[in-house]
């Protein structure tokens, strides 16, 4: 079935594999990992634990080291040998290359050489949490999602990320390690009533996935010691019509207080005056001077 496909030499075939689960992994996937010249992949030892399990064997000469830390450099080389008419296949250490994993920089250079590359679509954390949080309904004014994926580390530009999530009306989806997590839930304990869904360890043994106010992720990470370990995926649900109205008139009043009183005063005010979440405002005061309160 997957052998009927024509596989064009000269080119890139990035493959997604599993987040977890060996068993997620598609026919064109391995047929593909088999036919490839060279694979590329951004940890070769975890890539050859993952093929063995899949009976498919490399020479140590098909092998090629590309990641964050080498991708410019390891381009060169895909490119090189795409040039001799070799098919390249691209995989990350799980799901999605590109997306939040090294890849990008690679299909860019691939493509302005004027060389195909070709998706093999498969197991994504983001889809996967997506489909099971019943957050983006396509009849709705919010429809839509947007990805933001892993949040910086430095506090200036978490804390600008944050803003922006809280004035986003649409999904927002994040992504997150254990040793982070606890402190992503205190920060988007601000968003209050807003529904989180909190898909832990996607697809594996101990997988869950539960849906709880923002204020109570914190609370919902502290039940059990077992839940603050492995990779989340985060999915904030659309804001409510009624919280973006009173985010929306919140803001315009916050905007005049912010011009002649100090910002506790001005943030304290506009929640009593408006209605709008005081720690939304509050976050978004601190954006905006920021930003020079333009």
């Amino acid at each position: 079935m997957a052998a009927a496909q024509d596989y064009p030499k000269s080119a890139l075939y990035v493959v997604a594999t599993p987040i977890g689960n060996l068993a997620d992994i598609t026919l064109r996937a391995l047929h593909v990992l088999e036919l490839a010249d060279t694979l590329a992949c951004e940890d070769t030892r975890h890539t050859q634990q993952l093929l063995r399990a899949y009976g498919i064997h490399k020479s140590p000469g098909q092998w090629l080291a590309l990641h964050q830390h080498n991708e410019a450099q390891a381009t060169q080389a895909v490119l090189a040998r795409l040039a001799e008419g070799q098919r390249v296949a691209y995989v990350s250490d799980a799901g999605t290359p590109a997306v939040s994993d090294p890849g990008a920089r690679l299909v860019a250079a691939v493509q302005q050489a004027g060389l195909r590359c070709l998706p093999l679509p498969g197991a994504s954390s983001v889809v996967s949490a997506l489909s099971c949080a019943g957050a983006v309904a396509p009849d709705d004014a919010a429809a839509g999602f947007v990805f933001a994926g892993f949040l910086p580390t430095k506090a200036a530009e978490r804390k600008a990320a944050l803003a922006r999530i809280a004035q986003e009306s649409r999904t927002v989806v994040l992504l997150e390690a254990p040793h982070r997590i606890a402190q992503i839930a205190r920060e988007l304990e601000p968003l209050g009533q807003r529904p989180v869904t909190l898909a832990r360890e996607l697809t594996k043994q101990f997988e869950e996935i539960a849906t709880v106010p923002a204020s109570a992720c914190s609370a919902w990470l502290a039940e059990t010691a077992q839940r603050s370990r492995g990779e989340f995926a985060i999915v904030i649900h659309p804001r409510s019509h009624a919280a973006s109205a009173d985010a929306n008139q919140g803001e315009a009043t916050l905007r005049l207080l912010l011009a002649e009183l100090p910002l506790k005063t001005a943030v304290r005010l506009a929640a009593e005056l408006t209605g709008a979440s005081r720690n939304q405002l509050y976050q978004r005061a601190l954006a905006l001077q920021g930003d020079g309160n333009d």
